[in-house]
C-alpha cells in the first residue's frame, strides 16, 4: 500500500525530496527531514471531506468549486455529468447614475413628519421623492442582478445505469472534487478543480481500462442572446449578451486527450475511445470596472486557453494545490472525533454536537474553503451566494446586502487566518466611497459618503426597494469597521494611512453633518433611517447610533496613530458624547428604538440593535454589564430560531455573552437539515452544507464559522481571552493558526475542558495581554517571535 506523506504545511512530497517514506497501513504521516521525528497528521485534517454515496439530485446538493473568478457546481451524475458555472462579473444593467437629483429638498419634510409621529406619511413622501433611480425599461429595477453564465454537459456514449461503488466527494485539503464509480467492470474517476493560476475550471476523466472514455461535451446558457462557434480542433466557444444589460460574455471549452479521437463542431466536442480526457473551461466578460464595459472577453479567454497549451495536467494540478494551500494551510481545528464514516448528508440529518463534534470543525474549514474559492485579491467580493448562482432572477438579486449579509461574509476572514482574502471587499469599499459621495450630496446635502442597504457590480449607493427598509444610512460606517478591524489584526500602518483612514474619515464627515438634535431629548440622532429590517422608517434607531459611535471612535484612534487631523478629532469627540445612548426598556430589554416599544413576542430575524455586542464593542461585560444583561434579554425574547444568517449572528452573540452551551444550541440549528414545507425551504443547511437561508444564502456559512471562532478566542477588548465560551460538549480539542487583534497568531489545545497548551506568535510585535479564566499574563513581544506557554492549575506561565 502506498501512503501519501505531507509536511507540516500540507505540501505533498515524494522520494528524492529529502524525506523518508513511511508505510503503516492507512495511517497518514506528516513528512519531516531525516533528522526530525515524523508525527501523525491530525485526524481532522485527513478527514476534511464532504462525501456522498449518490449523485446530486438538485443544485443545492452539488459541490462548489471556485477560483475567485469562476465558480462551478459539480453534480457528479454518471450518465450525463453537469457543471453549472458562473463568472463573477456577469450582472444585469450597466454603468449609470443611481442617486436621485433633488432628493435632499424633501429631507426636512421627512424628518419633520417622523418627529411628529407621522411615520406612514413620511414613508409615502420618501417613496415618491427620496428613493434612488431605477434602470430603464423594459425591465426596470433599482439595482442589478447577479447572473448564471452557463452549463457544461457531458453525455457519455456508454450508459452506466448499473454503476456500483459510487462515491462523490469534495476534498477541502486540496480543493478537488471527485466522482468515482464502477460500470461494466471498469472503474471511472473524475477530478474537478478551479485553478486560480490558470484561471480555468479543470475536469479530468480517467478509467482503469484503456480506451474507455467516450462522451460529448457541450455548453449551454440560460441567457437569451447567445451563439456558439468552433475555435479550432480542440476548442469551442459560447458568446452571450446579458439580458437587460450591456455586458458581453465569452466562455471557451478546450479538450486534450490521451489516445482516442476528437471531433469538434460549432457547439460540441466529441471524444471517442480515449484513455483519458482533460477539459479546460474559462469565461470572461466585457467588464473592466464599474464605469467601463469595453473589455474583450474573447481575447481574455483566448489568452487563458493559449497558456494551457504548455503545462500538462499534473503540473496544473500541482500549481493549483500550491496556490490554494498557501491560504488553507494557515489554520486547523480539531474539536474531537466524529462520524466521518457516514456520508455528509447523513451526518447533517443526525447531527449531535456531543457525538459528532468533528462536523462543527468541518463546517469551519468548509467556510474557509468557500472563501478561498470565492474571494481572491484582484477579483469581486462575495455576494449573497458567494460566487455560485443558477437563477436568472436569484433571491434578492444575489447582490451585496450591506445591512448585515455582505459584512457577515467577511466576519471570519481575519480571525481564521485569511486576511489577504479581504482585498476584494476593500476594493468594493473604495468604489462605493466614490459613488457614495454623489448620493450623500443629492440625498442629504452632506459631505463624505453614504451607502444604504444594498450595492451591486455597478456600485450603487442610493436607497432602494421601499422606504420602510431601504432608507438605512449606516452602510458606509459598518464597512469602515472592517477597514479598522483589518488594521487591528495586521497592524499594517501603510494600509491604515493610504487606504483605510481616508475612507473612514469621509464616512465620519457624512455623519457629522447628518446627525441632528432630537427636540425631546437633546441627543444627536440618526434620522431618517430604520432598524433593519424591522419597524419601518424611524428617527433614531439604536443600531445606527452604535455603528456611528464605533466609526467616530475608530477614526479618533486612527488619527492619533497617524498624527493627523487634530481639529477633526475634537469635532468627533464632541459629537460622540452627544449621540443618543443605549437604553434599557420596560421589559428589561435593550431598546431597538428611541421609544420603548419593543415587542417581547417578536421573533424577527434581524437583531440589529445588538450590533453593539457583536460585531461591535459598544456594549461589553467589562464596561457596561447592565447593558449586556439587557442585550441578552433582547436575544432571549427573539428566540433560538431564525433564518440561516440570523442563526449565525446569534451564535456570535451568545459567544460574546460567554454562554458557549447556548451558542452551540444555536449552531445545532444552523447545521440542522433543510426541509421543504409548503414549497418553502426551512432549516439550517442543505446536504452540501450550504446555508439554507431559505433559500441558499452563503452568509450563514461564514457567520457560523465566525461564531465558532468567537467561542474559542476573543480579542475585541484590547486583550486576548482564551476559551471564553467553550461549550461542555467540546471537552478536548485544538486549534492552530487562529488570529487575534494586535497582530498575534495562536496555537492552543485543551483537554477535560481546560487549556493545556498555548503558543503565541507575534506578527507585528508589541504588548500582548492574555486572559484565561481569572488569570492574566502580560507579554512584551518582538515581531516574528514565538512564545510558548504552559498551563498549570489554570495558570499561564511563559516557558520560552
Amino acid at each position: 500500500m502506498v501512503t501519501i506523506l505531507w509536511d507540516k504545511t500540507g505540501t505533498k512530497y515524494h522520494k528524492g525530496k529529502g524525506l523518508q517514506i513511511f508505510a503503516d497501513g492507512e495511517k497518514i504521516y506528516s513528512g519531516a527531514t531525516l533528522s526530525h521525528i515524523v508525527t501523525p497528521l491530525p485526524a481532522n485534517k485527513a478527514a476534511l471531506k464532504l462525501w456522498y454515496d449518490r449523485p446530486a439530485a438538485r443544485w443545492t446538493a452539488a459541490l462548489p468549486i471556485g477560483n475567485g473568478h469562476l465558480g462551478a457546481m459539480v453534480f457528479g451524475t454518471v450518465n450525463a455529468e453537469h457543471l453549472q458555472f458562473n463568472e463573477s462579473t456577469l450582472w444585469t444593467d450597466g454603468p449609470r447614475e443611481h442617486a436621485h437629483p433633488g432628493a435632499v429638498q424633501y429631507l426636512p419634510q421627512i424628518r419633520a413628519l417622523l418627529a411628529a409621529g407621522k411615520q406612514k406619511e413620511a414613508e409615502q413622501l420618501a417613496e415618491e421623492h427620496f428613493m434612488g433611480l431605477k434602470s430603464a425599461a423594459p425591465v426596470s429595477r433599482y439595482e442589478a442582478a447577479y447572473q448564471p453564465f452557463g452549463d457544461l454537459w457531458l453525455h457519455f456514449r456508454d450508459t452506466a445505469s448499473a454503476a456500483t461503488d459510487y462515491h462523490r466527494e469534495l476534498d477541502l485539503t486540496n480543493a478537488i472534487a471527485r466522482t468515482t464509480y464502477t460500470a461494466n467492470g471498469i472503474h471511472y474517476t473524475r477530478e474537478y478543480f478551479a485553478s486560480a493560476p490558470q484561471k480555468a475550471v479543470v475536469l479530468q476523466l480517467t478509467a482503469d481500462k484503456p480506451g474507455s472514455i467516450s462522451f460529448t461535451a457541450s455548453l449551454k446558457t440560460p441567457q437569451p442572446e447567445y451563439h456558439f462557434r468552433k475555435i479550432n480542433d480542440s476548442t469551442i466557444a459560447l458568446s452571450l449578451k446579458v439580458h437587460n444589460g450591456v455586458l458581453k460574455g465569452e466562455s471557451w471549452l478546450k479538450v486534450s486527450t490521451q489516445k482516442g479521437r476528437v471531433t469538434v463542431s460549432d457547439s460540441a466536442i466529441t471524444i471517442t475511445d480515449a484513455n483519458a480526457a482533460t477539459l479546460y473551461l474559462t469565461a470572461a466578460t466585457s467588464y473592466k470596472n464599474y464605469q467601463d464595459v469595453s473589455g474583450n472577453p474573447a481575447a481574455l479567454c483566448g489568452q487563458v486557453i493559449a497558456k494551457l497549451a504548455r503545462p500538462d495536467y499534473t503540473a496544473i494540478l500541482t500549481a493549483h494545490i500550491k496556490d490554494y494551500q498557501q491560504y488553507f494551510n494557515t489554520f486547523s481545528i480539531n474539536l474531537g472525533e466524529g462520524q466521518t464514516q457516514l456520508p455528509t448528508d447523513q451526518r447533517i440529518r443526525q447531527f449531535n454536537p456531543a457525538t459528532d463534534p468533528a462536523l462543527a470543525a468541518l463546517y469551519v474549514e468548509y467556510a474557509r474553503y468557500l472563501m478561498i474559492a470565492a474571494s481572491r485579491p484582484g477579483g469581486q467580493p462575495m455576494n449573497l451566494q458567494g460566487i455560485w448562482n443558477d437563477q436568472m432572477t436569484p433571491p434578492w438579486d444575489s447582490k451585496y446586502t450591506t445591512n448585515i449579509n455582505f459584512e457577515m461574509n467577511y466576519w471570519p476572514a481575519e480571525v481564521l487566518h485569511l486576511s489577504p482574502l479581504t482585498a476584494p471587499m476593500f476594493s468594493l469599499i473604495k468604489d462605493v466611497a466614490v459613488t457614495g459621495r454623489r448620493t450623500a450630496q443629492e440625498h442629504y446635502g452632506a459631505p463624505g459618503w453614504v451607502l444604504h442597504h444594498n450595492t451591486d457590480l455597478w456600485r450603487a449607493t442610493a436607497p432602494i426597494n421601499a422606504s420602510n427598509h431601504g432608507i438605512w444610512v449606516s452602510g458606509a460606517a459598518w464597512l469602515s469597521h472592517h477597514l479598522w478591524d483589518h488594521y487591528q489584526y495586521t497592524k499594517d500602518k501603510v494600509f491604515l494611512q493610504q487606504q483605510a483612514y481616508p475612507i473612514m474619515k469621509a464616512a465620519a464627515e457624512f455623519f457629522v453633518h447628518f446627525l441632528v438634535k432630537d427636540s425631546a431629548t437633546g441627543w444627536l440622532i440618526s434620522t431618517p433611517s430604520n432598524s433593519p429590517e424591522n419597524g419601518g422608517l424611524v428617527a433614531g434607531p439604536t443600531m445606527d447610533h452604535q455603528i456611528i459611535r464605533d466609526l467616530f471612535n475608530n477614526c479618533i484612534q486612527a488619527a492619533s496613530i497617524l498624527h493627523t487631523d487634530a481639529a477633526f478629532v475634537q469635532t468627533l469627540q464632541a459629537k460622540y458624547k452627544q449621540i443618543a445612548p443605549n437604553q434599557v426598556g420596560k421589559h428589561g430589554q435593550l431598546q431597538e428604538w428611541m421609544q420603548d416599544v419593543d415587542d417581547p413576542e417578536s421573533r424577527h430575524r434581524h437583531v440589529s440593535h445588538l450590533w453593539g455586542v457583536f460585531p461591535g464593542k459598544d456594549i461589553t461585560w467589562d464596561q457596561s454589564p447592565d447593558l449586556m444583561k439587557a442585550a441578552r434579554q433582547s436575544l432571549l425574547f427573539r428566540g433560538d430560531g431564525g433564518t440561516g444568517w440570523s442563526l449565525a449572528w446569534k451564535v456570535n452573540l451568545w459567544a460574546r455573552f460567554k454562554d458557549g452551551n447556548h451558542a452551540l444550541l444555536i449552531l445545532k440549528g444552523l447545521l440542522a437539515p433543510a426541509e421543504e414545507l409548503n414549497g418553502k425551504v426551512h432549516g439550517g443547511s442543505f446536504t452540501n452544507l450550504f446555508d439554507a437561508h431559505p433559500p441558499f444564502q452563503i452568509d450563514g456559512n461564514f457567520g457560523g464559522a465566525s461564531g465558532i471562532a468567537e467561542m474559542l478566542l476573543q480579542s475585541h477588548m484590547g486583550y486576548i481571552e482564551l476559551l471564553p465560551a467553550l461549550p461542555d460538549a467540546w471537552t478536548t480539542g485544538e486549534v492552530s493558526g487562529i488570529c487575534a487583534r494586535g497582530g498575534f497568531v495562536l496555537d492552543m489545545s485543551w483537554s477535560q475542558h481546560k487549556l493545556d497548551r498555548l503558543t503565541v506568535t507575534a506578527t507585528a510585535g508589541g504588548p500582548c495581554e492574555l486572559r484565561y479564566g481569572k488569570q492574566t499574563l502580560q507579554l512584551n513581544t518582538q515581531k516574528g517571535k514565538r512564545y510558548q506557554l504552559q498551563v498549570t492549575d489554570d495558570r499561564l506561565t511563559l516557558i520560552k
